[in-house]
């Protein structure tokens, strides 16, 4: 079982769920804290979108996160995708601006140019949907020390969710997982850099994502972390009924659920809450071990 995830500049220790705190640098994020409205009052009035950004990341920061995940491009159900040019012009003025914070910085790009300009600006991890399928995308990360986060995914953004299909939603999403870490060892890249995503909410409907959430032990490969990226998500409000800005109460309760079956980074929008669910659940575990000794 590993103990660190190894990222760039960091070695991150694993034996409590980190937290991977999401700054949308985009005007179009399902969760509404993009650039153009953020979500918290003291941010949504500034207008430049690299200083919004920034406020963003600087909250998320300082409320407790592990992790500075800077996205910039949609990837949610039927987003335009958007040029290397453009998703650069985006993101780089904000790598800037965190990079001398001491935060391990994660971007959240499937395009090889934008990781390696990202890299080379100073990033800490690459987090792609595209489990690095894209040409060349393998290469670049191998030459580098970044950390890695493999996600599965059925389709692609623009039609992934039109109609989702498996025979067995487990074995498939495990034995993808399995083929993309092969080709990351085989391009020498060490598993302690490695993280796997089963992707909920990425071509998958509820009963999937249903499915993979109650199995999810079943997903971890041979000791590597999993991430669980299910904040204020679709699936969660076909559960409870509620609208994109009322799903903290279920965000937080598959945070705790996940680290319940081992999950090893949760990446949320709400990060304070979700230190405050995390401390509690890592309270009680620990006085169930303490008395059972």
């Amino acid at each position: 079982m590993l103990r660190t995830l190894r990222c760039g500049r960091f070695e991150l220790p694993i034996g409590r769920p980190l937290i991977m705190g999401i700054v949308n640098i985009t005007p179009d994020s399902f969760s509404g804290d993009g650039v153009v409205v953020l979500a918290d009052s003291n941010v949504s009035m500034k207008r430049d979108p690299v200083e919004a950004a920034v406020a963003r990341a600087r909250l998320q920061w300082e409320a407790g996160a592990d992790i500075l995940d800077l996205g910039a491009e949609s990837t949610r159900p039927g987003a335009r995708p958007v040029s290397a040019a453009e998703e650069l012009d985006r993101l780089l003025p904000v790598l800037e601006a965190v990079r001398g914070w001491n935060a391990p910085v994660s971007i959240d790009t499937y395009k090889p140019e934008v990781m390696q300009a990202a890299l080379e600006a100073g990033a800490d991890m690459v987090n792609d949907i595209n489990a690095l399928k894209s040409p060349g995308a393998l290469e670049i990360v191998a030459a580098s020390d970044c950390g890695l986060c493999l996600m599965h995914m059925q389709g692609e953004p623009r039609h992934m969710q039109e109609d989702p299909r498996y025979d067995d939603v487990v074995a498939e999403v495990g034995a993808f997982l399995d083929e993309r870490v092969r080709a990351c060892r085989q391009q020498g890249i060490a598993d302690e850099r490695l993280a796997l995503d089963p992707g909920f909410g990425f071509g998958k409907n509820l009963e999937h994502n249903l499915t993979l959430f109650a199995r999810l032990p079943e997903l971890g490969r041979e000791g590597l972390p999993l991430l669980v990226g299910l904040c204020r998500k679709r699936m969660l409000g076909e559960i409870i009924g509620r609208p994109v800005g009322e799903r903290m109460a279920a965000t937080l309760a598959t945070t705790v659920l996940a680290a319940e079956k081992g999950a090893k980074i949760i990446r949320v929008h709400d990060v304070g809450a979700t230190r405050d669910a995390l401390a509690v659940w890592a309270a009680v575990r620990d006085a169930g071990k303490a008395a059972r000794v």
